[in-house]
């Protein structure tokens, strides 16, 4: 049975920006508008992920902390939403399980109502970490299942992980198509197929218009009775991003389905983020034409950006199309990596250099050594034997072979740094370069003097 009233999750301040901005939204732009979007009836408003952290300390020298901090002091009724990448938390490596849980914990603590968990490889030994640190936490805890297109990325598969994951105890699954690869054909299948494996509990999805169908998928979606959809709103929807909400709460009204989302604040908020853009000279949002080549390659739309700055950077972007098709076939020698952080780096960066030093797989960087031994978690289809024998004569792969299960890292980085730090600066200085976090500190003091 459709349930008639469907949630809208806002990503404005999240993956609207990280698609179209690369991830560059000071806080002090979301203050102003923040109050608004809390009374306008949203599901939840998504805000911090990995790329956010990263971003905030690295090139905003903000602490992401205190955006957490001051966007809950004026978000009340609404739940934030942040994204837990699984035992990696930030970077390729991977971090200590005490690590993991004081994460969470520290997001709870800051403001954060939700937290949403997700593995690039579906490894639910990946995250019942962080599962079980969000429900300790109190925090309505989501996992969330990333769509790919592949021989192994059945909807039998998705239907088996969904199970899984509520065998962890999430509150809800979501179905996260970061490339935009969702078809409104697939959607027909697929959803059905998950719906039976959730026992009760709700429905999300999240697509992006990478080919420009991810409205028409939402349309199906919302037909097909999910119970909630991840939008943005129109300055900040569209191309690399989503689906704008405007658009996407008329579908739902068309189609019968209640939503609680004020259209008047939703037409304030447009114009807002719109001066916004034009004030700090940021692109808007545009509808993408529908291009095939997608699917072969998967490249997500804002990665996509970036790739192509880097090659033009040094000299390469002619060269786009060739290393899109490496990006292929390497993914699919890997074992159908699903392309999206950290993997879909891991495949890129393999692919750039097969192609530049023309001879295939003549250098294979540490982080797909690692891929390819498990350090990472178990690949969902074996590595091509040919490519794996290639790792394995590597004195790199011996050397990595054999190891042992992570030891707790906090209280030893703790005495490390001595009692005045607080949990939030010692997860900071685990997570990044010292000179980085010294460099948003030092911003930080100024800015308070």
């Amino acid at each position: 049975m459709v349930r008639s009233e469907v949630g809208v999750v806002d990503v404005t301040l999240r993956d609207g920006h990280q698609s179209l901005w690369a991830t560059r939204m000071p806080t002090s732009m979301m203050l102003p508008i923040a109050e608004r979007m809390d009374t306008m009836g949203f599901h939840a408003i998504d805000l911090m992920a990995a790329v956010t952290f990263d971003v905030c300390v690295r090139y905003l020298r903000e602490d992401p902390w205190q955006r957490i901090r001051l966007m809950a002091a004026r978000v009340r009724r609404t739940p934030l939403n942040g994204w837990v990448r699984s035992k990696s938390l930030i970077s390729f490596d991977l971090v200590a399980d005490d690590v993991i849980e004081l994460w969470v914990q520290r997001l709870a603590a800051n403001g954060l109502r939700r937290v949403t968990c997700f593995d690039a490889l579906f490894d639910l030994d990946n995250l019942a970490p962080s599962i079980r640190a969000g429900k300790a936490a109190g925090l309505y805890t989501v996992g969330a299942l990333v769509f790919s297109l592949s021989p192994v990325h059945t909807d039998q598969l998705f239907a088996d992980k969904t199970r899984g994951l509520v065998a962890l105890g999430v509150d809800a699954i979501l179905l996260k198509d970061s490339a935009g690869l969702l078809t409104p054909e697939r959607v027909k299948t697929l959803l059905p197929a998950m719906q039976a494996a959730l026992g009760g509990r709700p429905l999300e999805i999240h697509s992006h218009c990478t080919t420009g169908l991810a409205p028409i998928v939402y349309a199906e979606a919302l037909k097909l009775g999910v119970d909630a959809v991840h939008t943005a709103i129109s300055p900040l929807a569209n191309g690399p991003s989503l689906p704008p909400t405007e658009r996407i709460v008329d579908f739902a009204r068309r189609l019968d389905r209640r939503v609680t989302v004020d259209a008047e604040g939703l037409a304030t908020m447009a114009a807002y983020f719109r001066e916004a853009a034009r004030a700090a000279g940021k692109p808007l949002g545009r509808a993408v034409e529908y291009d095939p080549f997608h699917y072969r390659h998967q490249v997500p739309g804002g990665m996509m950006t970036n790739l192509r700055a880097q090659l033009a950077a040094a000299g390469l972007e002619a060269r786009l199309d060739e290393i899109l098709e490496e990006i292929a076939r390497v993914r699919e020698e890997l074992g159908w990596l699903n392309m999206v952080t950290p993997t879909s780096q891991l495949v890129a960066t393999q692919a750039v250099l097969n192609v530049v030093q023309g001879e295939r797989y003549r250098t294979i960087p540490t982080e797909v050594v690692k891929y390819a031994l498990g350090h990472y978690g178990a690949p969902l289809a074996p590595v091509a034997p040919d490519v794996m024998d290639r790792i394995m004569s590597m004195t790199e792969a011996r050397r990595l072979a054999a190891r042992a299960p992570l030891p707790p890292m906090v209280e030893r980085v703790r005495a490390r740094l001595g009692a005045g730090v607080s949990d939030d600066e010692l997860l900071l200085r685990i997570m990044f370069p010292e000179e980085h976090v010294e460099a948003m500190l030092a911003r930080a003091r100024m800015e308070a003097a």
